[in-house]
């Protein structure tokens, strides 16, 4: 592809031969001659004088003295996975249910549904046209996936759940788990609550590998549209996350909490039960969330606090051991000084 029909694509501005021929995409250490490469911020720009690309897409104002030939955009890193979807288009399945499947006589499917081997859909379950069942799918009684949704191997859908338009769920996730309710009687003997409650996805979400949404005793669990999950992530019965969050590997929400818009939480967050979060919230990896957070901050560590506070708690904590000995100093001072009097 010439580098001037990359451009086009991009919206971009081209500085440089416009025919030059790109044959690939590569990141800024690995890139080769004849592929395209980006950087995301000026302060990176050391890094393309050693790269062998011969173009690289760069922010609107960003200026090389290099040689290569350059294309500036608003957003490098979003052009950059547009392009990666034109060099490495997703492969095309051929629609078809495979005769080593089981599929219930009752399950509706749409047109040009993929179906491997060893999935399993259950009674009137409906799957919507374009989607992909890949091995070992089970899709329980009753359950629903929309359009052009892409089910990975081994994800299990319990009955009764609503998935919307271009999902994508990843490998060993579970939808519709049971939510961890049990009440004790007399002789403190714990008794299952029961948990008829359902799972909602709704369009264009994305679930990690090995990620559990659980369902409650009554009532959904909602993930609304847009919302990126990543993999071994733990959503307990009837939460709700907002629009367009993002949650990175191993957190963990607790029951009947409710996160806002837009939310960005880092890897290993931890969230109790009930918790309300409003939009635009941003966690730092690995803290404990007790309680509810205002929208449009930046928050850490655990118990939370304000990011800007808990940055001076951090630096203040390897002054402690010297403060505690001019403190012990001060009150044996202060006791000899005493017994003087």
């Amino acid at each position: 592809m010439k580098l001037k029909e990359i451009c086009s694509l991009l919206n971009g501005c081209l500085e440089g031969d416009p025919d030059l021929e790109i044959r690939g995409v590569n990141g800024v250490e690995e890139a080769a001659e004849g592929e395209i490469t980006f950087l995301s911020h000026k302060k990176y720009l050391a890094a393309l004088k050693d790269s062998k690309c011969t173009a690289a897409i760069l922010p609107e104002g960003v200026s090389l003295e290099t040689g290569k030939a350059v294309i500036s955009v608003k957003n490098p890193y979003l052009a950059f996975a547009k392009l990666l979807g034109i060099f490495h288009p997703p492969i095309k399945e051929t629609p078809g249910v495979s005769s080593q499947s089981v599929v219930s006589d009752s399950a509706v499917l749409g047109k040009d549904v993929t179906i491997y081997p060893l999935v399993y859909v259950g009674e009137n379950a409906k799957i919507g046209d374009g989607t992909v069942l890949f091995p070992g799918v089970f899709v329980g009684d009753h359950s629903t996936i929309g359009f052009h949704g892409v089910i990975h191997s081994h994800v299990s859908i319990y009955a009764g759940m609503q998935i919307g338009d271009r999902v994508v769920i990843h490998s060993g996730a579970v939808i519709g788990s049971d939510g961890f309710g049990f009440v004790p009687d007399e002789t403190g003997k714990r008794n299952k609550i029961p948990q008829v409650g359902k799972v909602v996805l709704e369009d264009d979400v994305e679930i990690g590998a090995n990620t559990c949404i659980d369902r409650g005793t009554m009532g959904e669990t909602r993930i609304r549209k847009g919302v990126k999950l990543d993999n071994l992530i733990q959503i307990a019965h009837n939460c709700t996350v907002g629009e367009d969050s993002v949650l990175a590997a191993q957190v963990g929400i607790s029951g009947s909490t409710s996160i806002g818009k837009r939310a960005m939480m880092g890897g290993q967050v931890g969230v109790a039960d009930h918790v309300e979060m409003g939009d635009d919230v941003m966690i730092v990896a690995q803290s404990g969330v007790p309680s509810d957070l205002p929208g449009k901050q930046i928050y850490a560590g655990s118990p939370t606090v304000k990011r800007n506070v808990w940055r001076k708690t951090q630096m203040a904590l390897p002054q402690l051991p010297d403060l505690i000995k001019k403190v012990r100093a001060m009150e044996k001072r202060i006791e000899e000084l005493e017994k003087n009097d």
